[in-house]
Order: structure tokens, then C-alpha cells, then sequence
């Protein structure tokens, strides 16, 4: 299957999708988490879509598109931690933490198939 744009990609959709109800959430967090909760869950959620972006940027190296992938993969896994963070300090009731740990664990699915199935993304031969 051809991809025409990083955009083009379910996992990238479904991550951009999270990062900006992520971003909405969080504008509602304490002012003291500023420089730590709010910045951190922002900033991995974001680097879900950045990583997708540079490995498909990257497609044409099999390893290297699988390593940003993976680092991809470990920025979603940082976001349900801060998620964890979030609904432990208060900050998010129950069902908005099972709404995005949701999203964010159908991400990590995403990512593994991609990584799983590589040849499906890469390029197979060089391109003109």
C-alpha cells in the first residue's frame, strides 16, 4: 500500500488525535504542574506523531524506520504514565483516564503491527 503523507497513517491520526485531547485536558491541570505534568504528558504525546512523522521520512532504511517507530512506541508508553499521573493526582476523573489510556494502548497496537509488518511501509526498491 502506497502512503502519500505521514498524515495518511492510522497511527499518526489516532496519535495526533490523543495529543490534542491531551493538549485541551491539560490546560485545565494546576498552574504548579506547568513545568512538569502539563509540559512532560504534552511533550510525549506530541513525539507519538513527531516519531511517526521522521519514520516515515525514514521508510526507505528498514532499521531506521523500525528505531523511530520504537522510539515512537516509548514516548506513547511515557504518555500512560503521565495519564496514570494525572488521574492519581486528581486531575482527571476515571473515565477520561479510560477514555485516553484507551486511545493511547490502541496507538501502541498500531505501532507494534507497523514495526511487525514493515515490509507493508517501507520501500521496497529505491525510489526515482
Amino acid at each position: 500500500m502506497a502512503y502519500s503523507d505521514f498524515r495518511d497513517l492510522i497511527a499518526f491520526q489516532k496519535g495526533f488525535d490523543l495529543s490534542m485531547k491531551i493538549f485541551q485536558l491539560s490546560k485545565t491541570f494546576p498552574s504548579e504542574e506547568k513545568y512538569s505534568l502539563t509540559d512532560q504528558i504534552r511533550r510525549s504525546s506530541r513525539s507519538v506523531c513527531a516519531n511517526i512523522g521522521e519514520a516515515y521520512r525514514k521508510r526507505r532504511y528498514r532499521a531506521h524506520c523500525i528505531s523511530k517507530l520504537s522510539d515512537s512506541d516509548s514516548e506513547n508508553s511515557e504518555t500512560q504514565v503521565w495519564l496514570l499521573f494525572s488521574k492519581e493526582c486528581g486531575y482527571i476523573n476515571s473515565d477520561v483516564f479510560e477514555e485516553l489510556y484507551s486511545q493511547s494502548r490502541e496507538v501502541g497496537r498500531l505501532l507494534t503491527y507497523m514495526m511487525d509488518n514493515s515490509e507493508k511501509f517501507i520501500f521496497s526498491q529505491p525510489v526515482k
